[in-house]
């Protein structure tokens, strides 16, 4: 193959890869990370260190995504509402995404080095843990709060990356993001509840049926609005902080409206849009109360 072709053949696999991990999911995870970093710096952080939060956030999600499709990629065959995917589908050999997920995990810890000593010692965890969880779902229904432990890592893992320390208020800022993922995982999960019951998949929608999983959904995002609060507490915060915590209520609730046990047609609006939405707007409030202090 001619070198320009292998460049074309190279560019269009990592646009596939980019799709493959969806990429544009990252505004879920990255403004709870940003938020994480105003405050523990309680300000305006340096380019240097944005930056390598940034690099760091999207090597480790990248290789939790990657690693998500491989070890899933006979079920997704399976599934109609993933059977289009690019490792079913194959237009990504698993090779080729194994290979852009060591990429991605290199780019991780290379940000990792940049930060602090104890980010260079606990880097497997992170990592072992975004691996491990697409496996919990062939084992436990409590799949959609082991999601939520990689997101309760977002906010501890920066805070010790950046300060070195861990401290009381991370932690309750990670529980609560922890919580927030797991609600939303749990209603994204009702649209296949069919599937993952004829599969042997264990879920909280498979395991208790539509209407309890949007009552567990709810109750997870009151815990997580809980969380948030108590952490602004604990954390010192100003009144703009807890303006966001509000914002990130009302749209929780209108969020859950989209839902019903009569109609499950709009979960993929609540999943994404919605919770993009959530994300950043609460993230602009905790930004704005740092800088305004």
């Amino acid at each position: 193959m001619a070198p320009w072709s292998r460049l074309k053949s190279g560019w269009r696999k990592a646009v596939y890869f980019s799709q493959s991990i969806k990429i544009e999911h990252s505004i879920l995870a990255l403004p709870f990370a940003y938020l994480t970093l105003f405050l523990v710096e309680d300000g305006l952080p340096s380019a240097s260190t944005f930056g390598w939060i940034t690099l760091a956030m999207v090597g480790a999600r990248t290789v939790g995504m990657a690693s998500n499709r491989i070890i899933d990629a006979e079920i997704d065959a399976r599934n109609p509402r993933t059977a289009d995917r690019h490792l079913p589908t194959g237009l990504l050999r698993h090779r080729e995404m194994l290979l852009f997920t060591v990429l991605a995990a290199g780019l991780f810890l290379g940000a990792v080095y940049q930060l602090s000593s104890w980010a260079r010692y606990l880097w497997p965890v992170a990592l072992a843990v975004v691996v491990f969880y697409p496996y919990l779902k062939r084992y436990t229904w409590l799949c959609h709060l082991g999601l939520g432990v990689i997101y309760l890592l977002v906010p501890t893992g920066i805070w010790i990356a950046v300060a070195n320390e861990l401290t009381v208020g991370a932690v309750l800022l990670g529980i609560g993001a922890g919580f927030w993922v797991a609600g939303f995982d749990t209603l994204y999960g009702v649209l296949d509840i069919d599937f993952d019951r004829r599969e042997g998949i264990h879920s909280i929608p498979a395991r208790f049926g539509l209407a309890t999983s949007l009552r567990t959904a709810q109750a997870f995002h009151l815990m997580t609005v809980g969380f948030i609060t108590a952490a602004g507490v604990v954390l010192d915060v100003g009144f703009v902080y807890y303006l966001g915590t509000a914002a990130f209520l009302g749209l929780i609730i209108y969020e859950h409206r989209l839902v019903s046990p009569r109609d499950i047609s709009r979960a993929n609006v609540a999943f994404f849009n919605m919770n993009g939405i959530i994300s950043v707007i609460f993230f602009l409030f905790v930004m704005t109360d740092v800088l305004v202090r």
